[in-house]
């Protein structure tokens, strides 16, 4: 969805503390994301870089591919239901987001958290 859809369906988004958990993270063909969380909902999320060519991320979601991208691409990946919970499942991801393909780290840590 787009980030305005994304902030409209439900407005404790936009009023909510968010906090930005890196812009650099990739997926294996090199895509660029940002993953933020929002406090009031406990929603973590992938937005796509514009313009940027997509294909399937390892969360289960599908991303146009060869297509150009106008808007901000907003996926929610998970809930995390408080800041220090968050903080404890992606310790150490400064290292691991600069690495190739990071997002397959994000997804095996959320998988092991189940």
């Amino acid at each position: 969805m787009d980030i305005e859809t994304f902030y409209d369906e439900n407005e404790a988004r936009r009023e909510s503390a968010e906090f930005e958990i890196g812009d650099e993270w990739t997926d294996a063909s090199g895509v660029l994301y940002e993953l933020s969380w929002v406090e009031a909902t406990g929603e973590l999320y992938l937005m796509a870089e514009p313009d940027a060519p997509m294909l399937a991320d390892p969360f289960g979601g599908y991303w146009p591919l060869n297509e150009e991208v106008n808007e901000l691409t907003i996926v929610v990946i998970g809930q995390v239901g408080s800041h220090e919970h968050l903080q404890s499942l992606i310790d150490g991801w400064e290292d691991a987001m600069v690495e190739p393909n990071s997002l397959a780290w994000l997804a095996e840590r959320f998988a092991a958290a189940k």
